[in-house]
């Protein structure tokens, strides 16, 4: 068989999928409902979610078992957090190491302080001291001059006021580095209050990672699966549960292009399972698809248009969950009815039996 005759082959069976499944739908879907109602079958479902390791580590236990119920906050797994003690421990110990820094760079600063006032002290002597050389400087000059001192004596006086200004000098200088110095102890201050900050950070993320290794329900719901079992190392993100909302169920359906287009958001909607036939659940629309499934992507006929068919989702109401909690399966096969106007009236068979 050449490409070209495998290719019309393969089109012509879509076709009749298409067209049966199609035909299949309107005969069993539609046949025996009044005007203004429409229906499909479908298949009960629920939102899943799963609940996963952060952090890479080994699972240390799991307490629930498949089909379990659990309520938003239950402890439903824990992960091994040896390795995370230790890190706490090394981190609780650099915070205290951090803490005496800050002490010991405060007193050094204190020291520093204490080193100012002395030099301060000094420089205020010098300068006295100095003061009191040149003052005398003077009066040996005056007697030096009139003959009444000797010149040694104001050479030695000239030499004692020169010392004294070198000696004032020597103190600013003091004086100076003392300063400096008080200000490399204020900044070893801030560099320790910053070690103990990031101390305390590391301690925090610790804390977090070891409230994430203690894995807890998200929301209320039922134990679908689980993915992994105690003892089993994941990596970071490693399923551990698969959980199934069970206050957000619905059933998905299929309505051609000319019925889904008549269907509003928060539409009336009722289900019926194939497992419990005599009951019927009321639900709303709460989901239109956008994009047309079953038939190709290009049509060209308003007939060929006709057969499009358009994703629906109608949502079972929370609070009748909450009340038939434990009786809602996921996977059950049946069929979904909708108001395509709010005139429409239900027919008998799908107004007895309502649950409420």
């Amino acid at each position: 068989m050449n490409g070209t005759k495998r290719r019309w082959l393969i089109a012509g069976l879509a076709a009749i999928v298409i067209g049966g499944g199609y035909a299949a739908w309107r005969q069993s879907g539609s046949s025996d409902l009044p005007e203004g109602i429409a229906g499909g079958n479908g298949r009960i479902e629920a939102t899943e979610i799963d609940v996963a390791a952060r952090s890479a580590g080994r699972i240390r236990e799991i307490l629930v078992n498949e089909g379990d119920f659990v309520t938003a906050g239950q402890v439903i797994a824990r992960m091994d957090t040896d390795q995370l003690d230790a890190q706490r421990r090394e981190a609780e110990a650099q915070l205290q190491r951090a803490v005496i820094g800050v002490d010991t760079a405060k007193s050094q600063v204190t020291q520093r302080q204490a080193e100012q006032e002395a030099a301060t002290a000094v420089v205020a002597q010098r300068e006295a001291e100095l003061d009191a050389a040149q003052r005398r400087l003077v009066r040996t000059e005056q007697l030096a001059d009139r003959g009444n001192a000797p010149e040694q004596a104001r050479d030695d006086d000239r030499a004692r006021a020169e010392g004294a200004k070198a000696a004032v000098g020597a103190a600013k200088a003091q004086l100076a580095a003392s300063q400096a110095a008080i200000g490399a102890a204020k900044s070893q201050v801030v560099a320790a209050e910053a070690s103990v900050v990031a101390a305390k950070a590391t301690i925090e993320r610790i804390d977090a990672d070891l409230a994430d290794s203690i894995l807890k329900a998200p929301r209320d719901g039922r134990v679908q699966y689980r993915v992994a079992q105690p003892g089993e190392v994941l990596a970071a993100g490693g399923r551990v549960l698969n959980l199934v909302d069970l206050g957000d169920v619905y059933m998905t359906f299929f309505l051609p292009t000319e019925q889904a287009g008549r269907v509003a958001f928060g539409a009336e909607a009722r289900i019926v399972l194939d497992a419990a036939p005599r009951y019927v659940v009321p639900a709303a629309i709460s989901m239109v698809a956008d994009v047309a499934q079953f038939t190709p992507k290009t049509v060209e006929t308003a007939q060929e248009r006709q057969k499009l068919m358009f994703r629906i989702k109608a949502r079972i109401p929370p609070e009748l969950l909450k009340r038939y909690v434990r009786q809602v399966k996921t996977g059950l096969p049946g069929m979904a009815y909708v108001k395509l106007s709010e005139d429409a009236q239900w027919p008998a068979r799908l107004q007895e039996g309502l649950v409420r």
